[in-house]
């Protein structure tokens, strides 16, 4: 890992899209998702030049969910989400795919934000119980326990299809 300005630039410019994506998937709001990648880039490159670490993908995605357990501890009230996507008017197929993502939004944010960081970690980030209890510190037990109560709740969530998370049952 280069440790130097230039090093970290060229990690930002390498990865900022894929850990905003992350953190849209975590938040469920691009405006927070751009927020909280800032925030967490900020948190990184104060502590890039002494960082010991072989990922330096995983060491953000790990700020990025410790910043966005943080807000979610703080935040007083909760977002209130309607039952349908607005009408846009735009083609079927990019309407398709809005509806999808509107959808997965909306279940995911019936979660808890462990549940959901646990998911997202899982099927967004594709990682396995283990990369995800090191990542975020909780027990490998727990982890496997977080993501059974998520998906069942998931699973019965109106319209909820687990295809709309890269996966089959």
């Amino acid at each position: 890992m280069d440790r130097s300005d230039a090093g970290f630039s060229e990690f930002v410019a390498g990865s900022v899209n894929r850990l905003t994506r992350f953190a849209e998937l975590l938040t469920g709001d691009p405006h927070r998702a751009a927020d909280l990648v800032q925030e967490s880039l900020e948190r990184a490159y104060i502590r890039w030049p002494k960082a010991q670490v072989e990922d330096p993908h995983a060491y953000v995605r790990q700020i990025i969910v410790n910043q966005y357990r943080n807000w979610w501890r703080r935040r007083r009230d909760r977002e209130v989400l309607s039952e349908r996507p607005p009408d846009t008017g735009v083609s079927d197929d990019h309407a398709v795919r809005l509806a999808q993502s509107d959808l997965l939004r909306r279940a995911l944010a019936t979660l808890t934000a462990r549940e959901r960081a646990v998911v997202v970690l899982r099927f967004y980030s594709d990682l396995d119980v283990a990369a995800i209890a090191a990542e975020t510190g909780i027990a490998s037990g727990t982890v496997k326990s977080t993501l059974s109560r998520a998906m069942t709740r998931l699973r019965a969530f109106p319209g909820f299809d687990e295809s709309l998370t890269g996966r089959e049952r």
